[in-house]
């Protein structure tokens, strides 16, 4: 039966128009019948019992929800692990089948199949059904009279048919969404050809000071920049002009360093004169402090209206923002002194974005690992008027962007939805989205409201709709910092499937590498070597003495007698099987063999300079082959020379062989699940 959505709607209606929020029973059970759900209160206590939801969330307006229910759905979250105790997906990129997909990983579906129950039919058609009523009512509908608020079943498996044993459903007003940013103006902050800066100090090294440091040391021309400084005529050997009203030409950037008292009359004045076209609002304290809140909520409302204005208005980055990183637009206005920031060799080209609401966050990612080394750095601040979706939005589209990697403590009303659809946009166009998001305990989302005052909502609904809306989640920082990396670093490689390679001269680290290729949700297997493979690598022991020490497997320990080029040409003997998909090659520096020092006392010349090593076999083998390579340099500083190299020739190098393994799985999960997605009509 097709649902009814008109019908239900008109339920939904009559309940709004006399000022309820709550449906009577009798009225429930009329939705459901004009949705075309079983509805059968008398079916008692089952066998397996679960839970399907469609609730309106702040961040991602209508979710549809299924997993535990009964006992199951009293007991802690944390008892489950991943998809195991529920699934969420927005219910604008879903349908049922692709949600029928999800719930089957879930324990309570499990449960139905284990007693022999196969309702999948009905769930679909009762999934459909939820989705029909989202999509005639979807959040934030301009002109709607209510929302949506919860529709929740609890139900039960009966043989090949689905019961609804008890329901209820609630409205609420509309989350009210603010007017559209003009995104495309992102351009003119990304690549200004005209730059201003306010609130530079003539006679002390104040923050404004140290961004016109950075943006002049940066290659940004002095001849573009103007100082809004009243009484100078220059500072530093860049022009001064009294005020915005003074100019006579449009800034494409102005930066605020003020004080934030100062930010509200200067905004007043941006917006009035319309002499900018985006703004960078790097004080903090706007809307993150209790008496800033309403002050800092009524400047974002003054915002929002010029954006109903001809042109769109100017956007606005932050505030209590660290600023941007450009390199395409020759600037950096960070006020982080360009001496306290490495400097490793750059790539060619960089096809990498790091959107941060924390700057601070992007600075420690940047000191940890430079070669991550970004197109653009943005902080994004409390998103006075630019969000999260905003910017993902903007490079979604970009073709020269292939990764992009995101620090998140919160969203705006209805933005992780925004967020959700330009994660699908940007999978969908072959680019990779990692994610990590800060709030998810109570002191979590405390910190995060003093911080950038944000509003972190549930964790589990948002990994669970983020996810499945094609980005990698990452647990944890250290997982973020992995992730992004791999990604960026294999980008462009060919994932067939989930196959591994794994080889190391020590034992513990193949073992290691075989324990860490499941992600909960996802796991790769060691691939079954052809014996053609077999007899190559033996090869290989046997030119190396080893074959009488070595037994070829997958994983394999080749000794720590083995050479650099034992390892490397194992590896490529390993690529080249048509049962492996990728590879991951512990280097074994403090091997003897291994040519992995800056320098050797005891073997002058057996070190990293030596054609023979590592430093110089393994770029070029990477390079021939369209597998993903990662090689693991297990050992600490004195071998930071040798990992510097070959990163700065783009091989992608771990430090630990199981951190390595882990990113591997979870790329190659996101990877499969993005395939997927491109074979879905948009």
């Amino acid at each position: 039966m097709k649902p009814d959505v008109g019908r239900a709607g008109a339920i939904l209606e009559r309940a709004a128009g006399e000022g309820r929020a709550d449906l009577s029973p009798p009225e429930v059970a009329a939705l459901l019948v004009a949705l075309g759900i079983a509805f059968d209160a008398g079916t008692g206590k089952a066998p397996v019992e679960f839970r399907v939801a469609l609730a309106n969330t702040r961040e991602f307006g209508l979710v549809l929800s299924a997993g535990a229910g009964g006992l199951d759905a009293t007991l802690d979250a944390r008892n489950f692990q991943r998809d195991r105790g529920a699934v969420h997906a927005a219910a604008e990129l879903t349908d049922a089948a692709d949600f029928l997909r999800l719930f089957r990983r879930t324990i309570a579906h499990q449960r139905l199949a284990a007693s022999g129950q196969r309702p999948d039919a009905q769930l679909e058609a009762c999934f459909g059904a939820l989705l029909a009523l989202a999509k005639a009512h979807p959040a934030g509908a301009p002109g709607a009279r209510f929302a949506l608020q919860k529709l929740e079943l609890d139900c039960a498996g009966a043989g090949s048919s689905l019961a609804v044993t008890a329901a209820q459903c609630s409205i609420g007003a509309l989350i009210a969404r603010p007017l559209p940013r003009p995104i495309h103006k992102i351009d003119k902050l990304l690549h200004p050809q005209s730059l201003g800066i306010v609130g530079v100090s003539a006679t002390g090294m104040n923050f404004a000071r140290i961004i016109l440091r950075n943006l002049v040391g940066s290659g940004y021309p002095k001849e573009r920049i103007t100082i809004l400084k009243p009484g100078e005529t220059e500072i530093d050997g860049v022009r001064c002009t009294g005020s915005l009203r003074a100019l006579d030409h449009k800034l494409d950037l102005l930066i605020v360093a003020v004080n934030a008292d100062a930010v509200y009359g200067l905004v007043d004045e941006i917006i009035e004169t319309d002499k900018v076209e985006a703004v960078m609002l790097i004080p903090g304290g706007l809307g993150e402090t209790p008496r800033s809140r309403e002050p800092a909520a009524a400047l974002a409302a003054r915002i929002n209206a010029a954006h109903g204005k001809p042109g769109g208005g100017p956007i606005f980055l932050g505030a209590n923002c660290l600023g941007v990183v450009s390199h395409p637009g020759s600037y950096d206005s960070w006020f982080i002194p360009l001496e306290r920031l490495p400097k490793p060799k750059k790539r060619p080209e960089r096809t990498a974005v790091m959107l941060s609401q924390s700057g601070a966050f992007m600075i420690t990612r940047l000191s940890h690992n430079p070669w991550l080394d970004p197109r653009y750095m943005l902080a994004v601040g409390n998103q006075t008027d630019l969000t999260h979706g905003d910017l993902l939005a903007y490079f979604a589209d970009r073709p020269e962007i292939e990764t992009i990697g995101i620090y998140i403590e919160g969203f705006k009303d209805l933005d992780g939805l925004d967020f959700a659809r330009a994660v699908r946009a940007a999978v969908r166009n072959g680019k990779q989205v990692v994610v990590y998001k800060a709030g998810r305990t109570a002191p979590g989302v405390r910190g995060a409201l003093g911080h950038t005052a944000s509003i972190a909502g549930s964790y589990a609904l948002f990994e669970s709709v983020v996810r499945h809306a094609g980005a990698m989640i990452a647990d944890t920082v250290t997982d973020f910092d992995d992730l992004f990396y791999l990604a960026g670093a294999l980008h462009g490689r060919k994932v067939a499937g989930k196959r591994l390679g794994a080889i190391s001269g020590a034992g513990f680290e193949a073992v290691s590498m075989a324990d860490a290729i499941d992600t909960g949700s996802f796991a790769m297997e060691m691939g079954t070597l052809e014996r053609a493979t077999v007899d190559r690598v033996n090869e290989i022991l046997k030119t190396k003495r080893l074959d009488a020490l070595v037994e070829v497997d997958n994983p394999i320990d080749i000794n720590p007698g083995a050479d650099d080029e034992a390892h490397l040409a194992i590896a490529e003997a390993f690529l080249q099987d048509p049962n492996i998909d990728a590879v991951v090659v512990a280097l074994d520096p403090t091997a003897p063999a291994v040519r992995a020092l800056e320098s050797s006392k005891l073997r002058p010349g057996h070190d990293i300079n030596d054609p023979a090593s590592t430093v110089h076999l393994m770029p070029p083998l990477a390079a021939r082959n369209d597998k993903p390579l990662i090689g693991v340099i297990d050992a600490g500083r004195l071998y930071d020379e040798m990992a510097a190299r070959l990163m700065d020739q783009g091989v992608c190098i771990f430090r630990n062989c199981a951190r390595a393994t882990t990113a591997l799985a979870q790329y190659v999960e996101a990877q499969r699940n993005a395939a997927e997605l491109a074979k879905e009509p948009r």
